[in-house]
């Protein structure tokens, strides 16, 4: 129904008591204005609201801690406080509207640029991002798109970077699973190797398109990946063995055999 950040002297409550109000039918202006109206301090508080129709409201009271300020945009706001300088929130309005990509990559180089123009005067220790997607389906734990935070660090959005890339290919990962359920190999294998092109390092990101190659008769193509990740960890031949006996690769020992012929110390393999 749409999304509220509460900042500055927290008030928890506009969260929850936000959403509610949005599932109701109020606007994000009207709903803003019911959460004021209520409010005993409204003075310390900061807090933004944007509705699923693109409405957006916020609100700086004028005894946030300086620099407090925000800026709001069409579909979006950004709000500061505390901030080492007064021209934090237009930075993160600049960056967020000239990044392209996902809106985790939006978001995130909202932050890097509010980061980039002094950020919080008590220095870092934390960063999140929340993604949701855009349409209810009554199952909200498969419409959490992206739901990363670093608690304690001290570099935490760059943390939180790293995070977000290992996040995008396992959304990919988890794709190429569903798609793997339904007996589609070829658009799984597709979405396997976006994974293991985000996060090659990943010895995982490359097992599972180097199953999904074999099984499929691509075994050639398979050999090269199956070499690395034994590499990194002989445990992914062991898991290999695992899989056919819950139909997961074909049960075919020459197959198995040449792919853990690979194993170092096995041979040089085919």
């Amino acid at each position: 129904v749409g999304a509220v950040a509460t900042q500055s002297f927290v008030e928890p409550a506009y969260g929850p008591l936000g959403l509610q109000l949005l599932k109701s039918g109020k606007t994000a202006p009207a709903a803003l204005a019911a959460l004021l109206a209520a409010e005993r301090h409204p003075g310390v508080r900061q807090v933004a609201l944007v509705d699923a129709q693109g409405n957006v409201a916020v609100h700086t009271g004028d005894k946030c801690i300086p620099a407090a300020g925000h800026r709001l945009g069409k579909t979006y706001s950004c709000q500061a406080n505390m901030m080492a300088r007064g021209t934090v929130w237009d930075a993160m309005a600049k960056a967020f509207e000239s990044t392209s990509g996902e809106l985790v990559d939006r978001l995130l180089a909202a932050l890097l640029a509010a980061e980039q123009e002094g950020g919080d005067i008590r220095g870092r220790q934390a960063a999140a991002i929340l993604v949701v997607s855009g349409k209810a389906t009554g199952t909200p734990w498969k419409e959490r798109v992206y739901d990363l935070r670093v608690e304690d660090h001290p570099q935490p959005l760059a943390e939180l970077r790293r995070l977000v890339t290992i996040a995008k290919a396992y959304n990919h990962m988890n794709r190429g699973d569903e798609l793997l359920t339904l007996n589609d190999p070829k658009a799984a294998l597709e979405e396997y190797s976006r994974a293991m092109a985000i996060y090659p390092g990943n010895p995982e990101m490359v097992f599972w398109p180097a199953v999904t190659l074999a099984a499929t008769g691509k075994v050639e193509e398979s050999l090269p990946l199956f070499r690395r990740v034994f590499a990194q960890d002989p445990n992914w031949a062991e898991l290999l063995q695992r899989l056919p006996g819950v139909g997961q690769f074909p049960d075919e020992p020459e197959l198995l055999r040449r792919i853990l012929a690979l194993l170092p110390g096995e041979g040089k393999g085919n």
